[in-house]
Parts: C-alpha cells; structure tokens; sequence
C-alpha cells in the first residue's frame, strides 16, 4: 500500500516538473503572441520593427493563435501520469494539436521568405528559421504517419522534437537575456547564434528524453525474458 502511495506521489510530482518546466517555456510566446495580437486588433502604433504585420496581419494572426495553442495544449501530452489518469485527453488533445503545428510551422516559414524582415535578423537566421521550419513541419507528418501504423513509441519521439522546436522562443530568452546583460542587444551574428542555439538546446534535451525512454523499454523486454 505504502509503495503504491508513493509511486503515485512521485508521478505526480513529476507531472508537476513536467508541466511547469514547459508550460513556463510557453508562457514567453504566449505572452508575446498576445501582446502582438491586441496591437493589431486594437490599432497600435505602427512602427518600422511591426509595419510588416499591419501590412500582411493574416499569416502572423494564424501563427500566434496556432503556436500559443501548441504549446500550452502540447504541454500536457508530456506529462505521464496527467495522460493515464485522463486517457481519451492524448488522442482529443491530438486532433487540435496536429492541425494547430502544422500551420505554426507553416506560417513560420511563410513570414521568414515573404515578409521584409528587420536588418538585425540578417542571413543567417533567415536559414536557421528556414531549418527548424520544415524541420518541425517534417517531424509532425512523421509523427502522423507513425501513428497511423501504430507505432506508438516513434510517434511520441516525432512528435517530442516538434514540440522541442515550437517552443523554441522561451529558451531562446534564456539564451539571449544573459548576452543582453553582459554585452547589450546581440548584433546580427551573435542573435542568430543565440536563437540557433535555443533550437538545438531544445532538441538535445528531447533526443535525452527519448533514448532514456527507449534505454527503459529495453530494460523491461529484457527483464521479462
């Protein structure tokens, strides 16, 4: 009984590690996305920095709805026992958060080529965005197709490195905010390899996840042998 309560208590608390970790990650595009959005739906002051997104509002407005609902929702596909407890939650929540990365991703990279974007993104990080773009994009179908074959463990590692990716602007607060304090805003160069590095951040630490997911399984074929 006793063991019981207390891998119970464990897999609460580490739903709740889970949760916060990322659902603090999602808090900064969500934050912003709103902000973004009261400006166009209120009539914000126009600048050189947002004159893009009054002139072209449809394509940001689809990306901040989409992205916000991707990581929030998407945060509690990750949290093991929040998904046992509630099991037809992983399969509805899917059917929203499927649709929602495909046009985040989608719209990323429509705004990346086809809107003037300002002088310090530069080159560079026109690339890098290109990358994880179709990148997250590719992972989500793959995702999709491995369901649809019932391969349950590729899906939930396809799916893991998409969402490592959607919510790549709350870690690259992380990897700026320390450059901006010691040095002031990052130039061209720096900013592009700051926000790279928030990208590859987020994958290694999914990729970690993953092989410790599948290290698991092989321990537990084994042990049942």
């Amino acid at each position: 009984m006793l063991k019981k309560i207390s891998a119970s208590t464990n897999r609460l608390s580490t739903d709740q590690l889970i949760l916060t970790g990322l659902l603090a990650l999602s808090f900064i595009p969500a934050a912003g996305g709103i902000f973004r959005l009261s400006q166009l739906t209120v009539g914000g002051e126009i600048t050189p920095e947002n004159a893009r997104f009054f002139a072209s509002p449809i394509p940001i407005v689809l990306h901040l709805i989409s992205i916000v609902i991707y990581s929030i929702l998407g945060a509690f596909q990750f949290a093991p026992g929040f998904r046992r407890r509630r099991r037809g939650w992983h399969r509805s929540a899917g059917r929203i958060l499927i649709p929602s990365g495909l046009v985040a991703a989608l719209t990323g990279l429509w705004m990346s080529h086809f809107y003037d974007l300002p002088s310090y993104d530069g080159e560079l990080l026109y690339w890098i965005r290109m990358v994880v773009g179709w990148a997250m994009f590719l992972f989500i179908i793959l995702g999709v197709i491995a369901i649809r074959q019932r391969k349950y463990a590729q899906h939930g590692a396809w799916m893991m490195r998409a969402y490592a990716l959607g919510v790549g602007a709350g870690t690259q607060t992380l990897t700026i905010m320390p450059w901006y304090f010691l040095f002031g805003m990052p130039s061209v160069f720096p900013r592009a390899i700051l926000m790279g590095a928030a990208w590859l951040i987020n994958l290694a630490v999914a990729e970690w996840v993953i092989y410790k997911r599948q290290s698991r399984r092989v321990a537990i074929a084994l042990s049942t042998r």
